[in-house]
C-alpha cells in the first residue's frame, strides 16, 4: 500500500511525540528515584523522632506511679490514700493546665524573653506538624515533665496538708509558674535565645545550659516544695522539746518499687530530652545519655550506702533510695558530655548531699516527710552547676545566673500563692485529723483499714 506525503508527515510526527514522551519519562523516572531515598530518609527521620518522643513520653508519666509509691511507702499507713489520690489528681490537673495555658506559655512567641503567648494548645497545629516528628508527640513528652514538677511537691508537704488548697497550687504551679520559667531557656526566651547578640552570652560567655531539667523541672518543685512546707510547718510531734522524732513509713518494699519505677522513667527523661533519633549520631547519644543516667544512679546509691554506713554506723535504706534519685537528679542538667567515670562522680556527690542535707533540714526544723528537697532542689542546683565541667559551651556564671534566677522567681511566686492560700482557705486541717489521719479526714476511704488501731489513730 502506498502512502501520501500528508500521511508520511503525520507518522514522522507521531514518532517525534513518542520520542519526546519516552525521554521525558525516562528524566521523570531518574528525578522519582533520586527523589525516593530523601523522602524516604525523610519519612524515616520523622516517624523516628516522633517514636523517640511518645516512648520517652510515656515513661516519664511512668515516674508518676513512681512518685505515688515512693510516697506510699515514706507516710504513715494513716496518710498512704491521700497521697494516691494527690497524686493521680495532680497528674491530671497538670495536664489539663499544660493544654489551656502552659504550653503556649512556654513554647509559643518567647522570642528571647520571659513569657509565650497565653493561649490554649491547638493540636494538631493550623499547619499540621511541621518539622521532623508530630507535633502532638512533642506536646505530650513537654506534658508529663511539667506534672513531674507537682509531684515533687506533694512528697514534701505530705501528712499535714488539705487536698484542695494543694491541688490549688498545683493549678498555678502546672500552668503557669512551671511554663514561665521553662520559656527562659526551651522556650528560647533570655536564658537561651539565638544569636551572640543576647544579655546572658555577652555577659557570662555562654548561654544557659539545662539539657532535661535539672533546675527547670527538679529545683522548680524544690523551690515550691521548700516554700510550702516553711508556710505549711512541720507534722504535729516531729520536732519536739528540742528533738527529732522519727516517723517511719508504711512500707519500705513500696517505696523501693516506687524508687525503681523513677530510675526506670528517668531513661524517657534524659534520653528523650535529646528530642532526635532519627539519625546515626542521635541514636547514639540516646545510648550514651542511657549509660551516664544509670551511672549516675548507681554512684548516688553507693556514695549514700558508704555515708550512711560512716556517719550512722549502719544503712538507712530511705537514705539509700534517696541517693539513687540524687544522682539522677544530678546528671540530668547534662547526660550526654561526661565519661563514664565523671557520670558516677556527679551522681555520687548527689548522694553525698541527700546524706548531708537531711539532718540540716531537720536542724532547721524544716518537715520533707520524702526527702524531696535534698534530692530535686539541692541534687538540682548541683547538677546544674556541674554541667560547665564536661560540657565547653557552658559557662559556671551562665549557669549560676540561671540557677538564681530561676530560683528567685519560683520563690516570690510560690510564696504569694501559699499566703494567700493559708490566708483564705487555710493550708492545714485540724490538729484532731491530722493525728487521725488524712485518709480519714480528707479521702474517707483508709488504704489499709484492716491494721486500723487506737495508735494509728493518735498518730503514734
Amino acid at each position: 500500500m502506498k502512502t501520501t506525503q500528508s500521511s508520511r508527515w503525520l507518522f514522522a510526527a507521531a514518532g517525534a511525540t513518542a520520542l519526546m514522551a519516552l525521554g521525558s519519562s525516562g528524566a521523570w523516572a531518574q528525578d522519582a528515584a533520586a527523589a525516593a531515598p530523601a523522602e524516604a530518609a525523610a519519612s524515616t527521620k520523622y516517624i523516628f523522632n516522633t517514636l523517640l518522643f511518645l516512648i520517652g513520653g510515656f515513661l516519664v508519666m511512668w515516674m508518676a506511679a513512681g512518685f505515688a509509691m515512693l510516697e506510699a511507702g515514706l507516710v504513715r499507713t494513716k496518710n498512704v490514700s491521700m497521697q494516691c489520690t494527690k497524686n493521680i489528681a495532680l497528674f491530671a490537673i497538670g495536664g489539663i493546665m499544660f493544654w489551656l495555658v502552659g504550653y503556649n506559655l512556654m513554647y509559643d512567641g518567647v522570642n528571647g524573653g520571659f513569657i509565650g503567648t497565653l493561649a490554649p494548645k491547638i493540636i494538631p497545629p493550623a499547619d499540621n506538624d511541621p518539622g521532623s516528628y508530630a507535633a502532638a508527640s512533642d506536646w505530650f513528652f513537654q506534658m508529663v515533665f511539667c506534672a513531674t514538677a507537682a509531684s515533687i511537691v506533694s512528697g514534701t508537704l505530705a501528712e499535714r496538708i488539705k487536698l484542695w488548697p494543694f491541688l490549688l497550687f498545683v493549678v498555678v504551679l502546672t500552668g503557669f509558674i512551671y511554663p514561665i520559667q521553662g520559656s527562659w531557656k526551651w522556650g528560647l526566651g533570655w536564658l537561651s535565645p539565638d544569636g551572640d547578640g543576647s544579655w546572658i552570652q555577652a555577659t557570662a560567655g555562654a548561654k544557659f545550659q539545662d539539657f532535661a531539667g535539672s533546675t527547670l523541672v527538679h529545683s522548680v518543685g524544690g523551690w515550691a516544695a521548700l516554700v510550702g512546707a516553711i508556710f505549711l510547718g512541720a507534722r504535729h510531734g516531729k520536732y519536739e522539746g528540742g528533738r527529732v522524732h522519727p516517723m517511719p513509713g508504711s512500707s519500705i518494699p513500696l517505696a523501693t518499687l516506687g524508687t525503681f519505677i523513677l530510675w526506670l522513667g528517668w531513661f524517657g527523661f534524659n534520653g528523650g530530652s535529646q528530642l532526635a533519633i532519627g539519625t546515626i549520631s542521635d541514636a547514639s547519644s540516646v545510648s550514651r545519655i542511657f549509660v551516664n543516667t544509670n551511672l549516675a544512679a548507681a554512684g548516688g546509691v553507693v556514695a549514700a550506702l558508704l555515708m550512711t554506713q560512716a556517719v550512722y554506723g549502719k544503712v538507712d535504706v530511705t537514705i539509700v533510695m534517696n541517693g539513687a534519685l540524687a544522682g539522677l537528679v544530678s546528671i540530668t542538667a547534662e547526660p550526654l558530655t561526661p565519661s563514664p567515670l565523671w557520670s558516677i562522680i556527679i551522681g555520687g556527690i548527689g548522694g553525698v548531699i541527700v546524706v548531708l542535707t537531711v539532718p540540716l533540714l531537720d536542724k532547721m526544723s524544716i518537715d520533707d516527710v520524702v526527702g524531696a528537697i535534698p534530692v530535686h532542689l539541692l541534687a538540682g542546683i548541683w547538677g546544674t552547676m556541674a554541667v560547665p565541667i564536661t560540657n565547653s559551651d557552658a559557662s559556671f556564671l551562665a549557669q549560676a545566673i540561671g540557677v538564681g534566677s530561676i530560683g528567685a522567681f519560683v520563690i516570690v511566686v510560690s510564696a504569694v500563692v501559699w499566703g494567700i492560700l493559708k490566708l483564705t482557705i487555710g493550708l492545714r486541717p485540724s490538729l484532731e485529723d491530722e493525728l487521725g489521719g488524712l485518709d480519714k479526714a480528707e479521702i474517707g476511704l483508709e488504704a489499709y483499714p484492716e491494721f486500723g488501731s487506737g495508735s494509728q489513730r493518735v498518730g503514734l
